[in-house]
């Protein structure tokens, strides 16, 4: 397979990664920022959010208003900055739980629909693009829970692996009425990030390169989704060998 070519070179830069460890305290935080901004401009422009990064940045980090952009566009930047911040906050020991992942997308989805954030949805998803219908309303309770229980053999893959496998199975559900791609990239970068990963993010530029993998990863085809977040580890990788290789 192509992803396992990949990940044996990504897993090489890795190590190199873990040899400039441990960053200063300031290139931590810069870093953080870094990584705050660039997987919330991304993740939201995937889904057609119209801030540019350099107007997410303003909006995150100075909570100013972009003129002429629509509210919600700004509430999508603010909430997912949110949920970044629970993703960083989580350590190697905690487990992904269902209070988990309501949380994160409270985090993320309160300024949005406060009535919805955090909740299963109650009624059917329609996922344009596809002929994949997510499961009915009723089946969501049950398959998460049948998720969160299986994750234990997800993590026994490897980390960039069981990073794609999450993705999958929990955009298969579709458990919110809102936001699930978002929730399905910053789960993924949980497992990462707790494996020694930097975070990984995928650019609105291969949007539709991601948006057929996901399409082939609901009817089962799982070597295009895996094969893109493979790359894009390692590009994370190499990015964060730029920054800090010559300190």
């Amino acid at each position: 397979m192509k992803y396992e070519t990949i990940i044996k070179k990504t897993d090489s830069l890795l190590k190199e990664i873990k040899s400039l460890r441990p960053l200063a305290k300031e290139e931590l935080a810069q870093l953080r920022e870094y990584y705050r901004v660039g997987l919330t401009y991304s993740s939201n422009a995937i889904e057609g959010n119209s801030l540019t990064e350099t107007e997410t940045k303003v909006v995150i980090e100075d909570g100013l208003t972009v003129s002429g952009k629509p509210m919600r566009d700004h509430l999508e930047a603010l909430g997912h900055a949110e949920a970044f911040n629970m993703l960083y906050a989580s350590t190697v020991s905690d487990e992904i739980s269902e209070e988990f992942i309501r949380m994160l997308h409270h985090a993320f989805y309160h300024g949005i629909d406060d009535r919805n954030a955090g909740k299963y949805r109650n009624v059917k998803v329609v996922i344009s693009g596809t002929e994949y219908l997510p499961p009915p309303p009723e089946k969501v309770p049950d398959l998460m829970k049948k998720l969160v229980a299986g994750l234990p053999e997800i993590e026994r893959r490897h980390p960039i692996i069981a990073a794609a496998d999450l993705h999958t199975e929990f955009v298969d559900i579709h458990p919110f009425v809102d936001g699930n791609g978002r929730m399905a990239r910053l789960l993924m970068n949980v497992i990462l990030v707790k494996n020694g990963y930097p975070v990984t993010i995928i650019p609105s530029v291969r949007r539709m390169e991601y948006i057929s993998a996901v399409r082939d990863s609901n009817f089962g085809n799982l070597d295009g989704i895996r094969t893109l977040i493979a790359e894009m580890s390692q590009e994370s990788c190499r990015d964060y060998l730029r920054m800090f290789s010559g300190k």
